[in-house]
This record gives structure tokens, C-alpha cells and sequence, in this order.
């Protein structure tokens, strides 16, 4: 976990302590894969490299796990999780289910001004230089999160504690992480506006099936990915063709 040490510019605010200043620095370095998943969470280098004791590191770990990204294995200790595809292949049916749901739900309880302001969320993601560059989507998080803002529309409580608070932040990891595939981020952006037009329609019947057809692509990009990294990690290795030689009884 190779992070480079504070600048003035990274200390915290006044109203943020110490402690969550670091808690957030060490989420985003897992969340963007500066830290790798399957990474060993090590409290002596992550005390050097952020210049905290102990004590509030430990509160930023325990919160880390508490947001699923960091996970405790027994006789082995903390680490940066790593789902395997078919736990992802499941985070993303709970997605499709719940965030449909969500979606439904927003289509009839969102209000006017709540519609304008998500339409305004995908106007500020079209102007991001990377994803104008076909670089990525577009990675803010909370009110600035298409899905995160469609999830609190909903009203639903339970929803929102499900999906915004325990999952939240490890469905981010993972759509980070396959957001750079190529012609992606574009259809994606796409898929958002048409989700955003059945809302404004007050179409809940469709806004659902929309949004669960955009998060099981997601899927089928995300099973894609992973299979071509599989395949290429597994491919043999192709050797130089042996040498003929001629009149000298070698084959």
C-alpha cells in the first residue's frame, strides 16, 4: 500500500477531525484501487503513512468494514475486499431488484424540483472532461450519483439504508472500476436519460424495467471484463518455434 505522505493541501478542514479526514482518504484510495483489492490491511504503514495513531486508524478501519470494504479473515486479518465473480454476479441482482424498485417508487413520489435537479446531476456528468474524453463516467458520489439520487426519491427508508449506506460504497468500488470500458460510459449516459424521462413521465411500470435493464447491462459488461482478464491470465505462453537443424541428426 504504496500512499504518498499529507501535503498542506490534504489536511483536514476545521469543522472535519483528523480521524475522518483519514477514514475518507483511505476509502477513496480502496474505492479508486489506488489500494488493491485483496490488499493487507497493514496499521503500522497506514499509521505512518497518514500520521495518525493508532486509535482513530482502528475507528477508520472498523467504519471501512462497516461499508463492506474491508473485510476480517480468521488467522489471516483485515483486507481490502475482494468479491469474486459470483459475489458480484449477486451484488448485481440485489441492485436490479432493489434500484428497480427505487426507481418505481421515484417515478411516483419525486417531486417536480427533485426531477429537475437529477436532470441537472446528468447535465454536470456530460460536461466531465473524462467522460467527454471516453475516459469513464462520471465518479462523484451522494447528490452528485445519478442512482444515489434516484434511491432517496423513493422515499423508501429501508431502501435508502440498504443502498446507500451499507452498500453503497461497494457498488461504487465495482462501478468505478468497470466504468472505462470502452462505448460504456456513453450508452450508460444514455440509459440514464431514458430512465430520467419515464420519472418525469410519472412511468413507474417502465422507469423499473428501465433501470433494471441498465444495471443487468452493467452486469453482462462486468461478467465481460472479468472473463477477458481470466482468459488472459490463464493463456499459455507461446514459444519461439525450435531451430532446424539440417545434417546434423537433430530433430
Amino acid at each position: 500500500m504504496n500512499q504518498s505522505s499529507e501535503t498542506p493541501t490534504d489536511l483536514p478542514a476545521e469543522s472535519e477531525t483528523r480521524s475522518e479526514h483519514v477514514f475518507r482518504r483511505i476509502q477513496t484510495a480502496i474505492i479508486k484501487g489506488e489500494i488493491a483489492p485483496g490488499t493487507k490491511i497493514s496499521e503500522p504503514e497506514l499509521a505512518r503513512t497518514y500520521g495518525i495513531s493508532r486509535g482513530p486508524l482502528r475507528e477508520a478501519i472498523h467504519r471501512l468494514e462497516g461499508q463492506k470494504l474491508v473485510v476480517r479473515i480468521p488467522h489471516v486479518g483485515a483486507r481490502v475486499v475482494s468479491l469474486s465473480l459470483e459475489e458480484l454476479v449477486e451484488l448485481y441482482e440485489i441492485r436490479e431488484s432493489l434500484e428497480g424498485m427505487a426507481c418505481r417508487l421515484a417515478a411516483e413520489r419525486m417531486s417536480e424540483s427533485e426531477i429537475i435537479e437529477l436532470r441537472n446531476v446528468l447535465d454536470t456528468h456530460e460536461r466531465d472532461a473524462s467522460f467527454q474524453a471516453g475516459q469513464g463516467y462520471y465518479q462523484q458520489e451522494g447528490d452528485h450519483d445519478f442512482h444515489y439520487r434516484i434511491i432517496q426519491g423513493s422515499g423508501n427508508r429501508t431502501l435508502a439504508r440498504l443502498l446507500c449506506d451499507e452498500l453503497y460504497q461497494l457498488v461504487r468500488m465495482y462501478r468505478i472500476q468497470f466504468s472505462a470500458t470502452p462505448h460504456r460510459p456513453r450508452q450508460a449516459f444514455t440509459e440514464h436519460h431514458r430512465i430520467l424521462d419515464a420519472i418525469a413521465e410519472r412511468d413507474g411500470e417502465l422507469a423499473e424495467l428501465l433501470m433494471r435493464r441498465h444495471i443487468a447491462a452493467s452486469r453482462r459488461n462486468m461478467e465481460h471484463q472479468l472473463g477477458t482478464q481470466t482468459r488472459a491470465a490463464v493463456a499459455p505462453v507461446k514459444r519461439p518455434a525450435a531451430r532446424a537443424y539440417k545434417n546434423r541428426g537433430e530433430s
